[in-house]
């Protein structure tokens, strides 16, 4: 793989946007792509997002290079602690190191025709993986595509990307959310692809919210199937020794 051209720090910065209409300005569509909100959903039906973080898709990191603004827009991203907005406002754009923590985790959708998530292009425009290697120097950076149904992994090391091997599953550890990641083939709001899903560190499946209402539902059915099996034992039995001159209702 083509080595990306180190970054000369002295030329990024972080520093407020100079025009405030701009701050809250959506840079694409702010609906989560599909796959993006099947793993937001899974977070918080497990009540692992907290109010402090930032979890979301097609939001506008914004950084400062050679007194130039750049913006990237990830298909899905993870800050574990950002600064809280004035009541009412809503966060379309997110400044790291300015308004919170630095970005911690990425993943970014391949698109059919176009690989520009795997670009090292070290000039405007800068290539995407350069922008989260050497730029935004995101810890870990998380490529799918879905028509091929590919994972990789990458994970910041000594400044570099390094691709990481999944387990004996095919599920990849993502140290800063502490869960691993993975590919799991099924149906989701009437569609049945290759969806990514989120596993814990002992193997287990974070369920969505209407996986976790059916198993439920199974539960209590399985309950009221197990309460009327011991409805109709109990039936037999009174019966059983009534025939036999026993009244049920006196025996202590």
């Amino acid at each position: 793989m083509v080595q990306a051209q180190p970054l000369n720090l002295a030329a990024l910065a972080w520093e407020p946007l100079p025009d405030l209409r701009l701050c809250y300005s959506p840079l694409g569509n702010i609906q989560p792509p599909f796959f993006a909100d099947a793993l937001t959903e899974a977070l918080g039906a497990a009540q692992r997002i907290q109010p402090e973080m930032l979890i979301g898709s097609n939001i506008g990191l914004v950084a400062s290079v050679n007194n130039q603004f750049v913006f990237k827009a990830p298909s899905w991203l993870y800050v574990p602690r950002v600064n809280s907005l004035p009541s009412g406002m809503m966060r379309y754009r997110y400044l790291p190191n300015v308004e919170g923590d630095p970005v911690a985790t990425v993943i970014e959708f391949l698109s059919e025709k176009d690989n520009g998530e795997l670009s090292l292009r070290s000039t405007k425009p800068y290539g995407s993986l350069y922008i989260y290697e050497q730029i935004l120097q995101v810890p870990t950076y998380v490529i799918y595509a879905p028509q091929r149904a590919r994972l990789e992994v990458r994970c910041l090391q000594n400044g570099r990307y390094e691709p990481q091997a999944p387990n004996a599953l095919g599920h990849f550890w993502i140290p800063q959310l502490e869960l691993f990641l993975g590919l799991w083939h099924g149906e989701r709001l009437a569609q049945t692809l290759n969806w990514l899903r989120w596993w814990d560190a002992d193997g287990n499946l974070l369920l969505w919210s209407s996986e976790q209402a059916e198993r439920e539902a199974q539960r209590a059915e399985a309950e009221r199937q197990r309460a009327e099996a011991e409805r109709q034992r109990a039936d037999r039995l009174a019966a059983l020794l009534r025939a036999q001159g026993i009244d049920p209702d006196q025996l202590p």
